[in-house]
């Protein structure tokens, strides 16, 4: 008897390797066994369905066919199934789906101190400040002072020479202001509760910008100023360079430009000048107010909550904030018995500056008068 021919020996070959795709397949022949009885059944149900108007009919027909002819089958997370039919053969067509990976955050938008390394500078009080200056407003004892002449953005402080100009003026505080749209910010694109159209006297406005920061009545107050906004932004420097500012430069009257740059020793004359000026005193340490718009009673706070603390004895203050300047903060107050002017400026965190102050606050209370000097470093802005 002849024997039978052998059988070719086939490679071996791991299942593992291939299963996803065994296993779509079969997911898909399975789905394709089904199309011929749907298409069957979708056929007398075109049938039946030959008595209604002919448009319904044609739309009907239509639907059928897409979904007899098409089906797709998941064979897996990444991987999927198309069956279709077409003349009678049944065509699978297999893809395989492209992973979407979602993308990482965009990094935090460095400060220029950051990027300037001023952070590393260390000091005993270990300040989140990158820029600090203490000093003694009677005798000019500097008590701490770290970078104190670095050239950096200072944000809303830019306020403080804002209101001290409209302040000096004398401009009648009770003229009825507009809010327009040339106040509205096309710098950081922050948000107002001046809408376009809201009207208050520049008293009010001013009270607004020193307390609670407001960008679109410092502006207006700016662009209000006789002789417009040009003039008012050249009568700011002016009165930098008068002051001895050296290191100052103002190209607007809110803060919202990184170009308006200072030092602490500048900002240090700064306060101390505008220390002299009894509105401007009052109106930055105002707590709160509140402005009637048409209807409406709108309800402003300090932006400096230290103005509330009993701790603090505060006789001016302003803070500040853009990506490019930290957190910003300087303050005349009564410390210890002693009338100290304090500068914080780029501090990292949203409260490092007020922890800041009151860490100073507690070492001069316990050190009266032991001045503390730390490394110091100057760039250009």
């Amino acid at each position: 008897m002849a024997e039978a021919p052998a059988l070719p020996v086939l490679p071996r070959v791991s299942s593992q390797r291939y299963l996803p795709a065994l296993r779509v397949l079969a997911v898909a022949l399975c789905a394709a066994s089904f199309l011929t009885p749907m298409a069957h059944a979708n056929g007398k149900k075109q049938h039946a369905s030959s008595k209604k108007p002919a448009a319904t009919s044609k739309v009907v027909a239509k639907t059928t066919k897409a979904r007899a002819e098409e089906r797709t089958v998941r064979g897996g997370r990444n991987v999927v199934a198309t069956v279709r039919k077409t003349g009678g053969k049944t065509v699978v067509a297999v893809q395989r789906r492209s992973i979407v990976r979602v993308a990482e955050p965009a990094p935090v938008r460095q400060s220029f101190g950051q990027m300037a390394g001023l952070h590393n500078a260390i000091d005993p009080l270990d300040l989140k400040s990158s820029v600090a200056l203490v000093l003694d407003q009677d005798t000019r004892e500097v008590l701490l002072s770290k970078n104190d002449h670095a050239v950096l953005p200072i944000a809303s402080i830019t306020k403080l020479m804002t209101g001290l100009l409209i302040s000096e003026a004398k401009l009648p505080m009770d003229e009825p202001i507009t809010i327009t749209q040339d106040d509205v910010d096309t710098e950081k694109f922050s948000r107002s509760r001046l809408a376009v159209g809201t009207t208050l006297p520049r008293g009010e406005l001013l009270h607004l910008a020193l307390m609670s920061s407001e960008n679109r009545a410092a502006h207006a107050l700016g662009r209000t100023y006789p002789g417009g906004l040009a003039t008012f932004v050249s009568v700011m420097n002016a009165k930098a360079r008068m002051l001895g500012m050296r290191d100052t430069r103002y190209v607007e009257p809110t803060g919202l430009s990184s170009q308006n740059q200072s030092t602490a020793q500048d900002l240090a004359v700064l306060v101390a000048a505008a220390s002299q000026d009894s509105l401007v005193r009052s109106l930055s340490t105002s707590p709160e107010y509140q402005v009637e718009v048409g209807r409406r009673v709108l309800q402003f706070n300090t932006t400096n909550r230290l103005v509330r603390s009993p701790d603090w004895d505060i006789g001016l203050q302003k803070t500040g904030y853009i990506s490019e300047a930290g957190q910003c903060l300087v303050m005349q107050a009564r410390v210890a018995g002693r009338k100290l002017i304090m500068v914080f400026l780029d501090s990292t965190g949203k409260f490092s500056r007020i922890a800041d102050a009151e860490r100073v606050r507690r070492w001069v209370e316990g050190n009266r008068f032991a001045p503390v000097h730390t490394a110091s470093s100057q760039i250009s802005g």
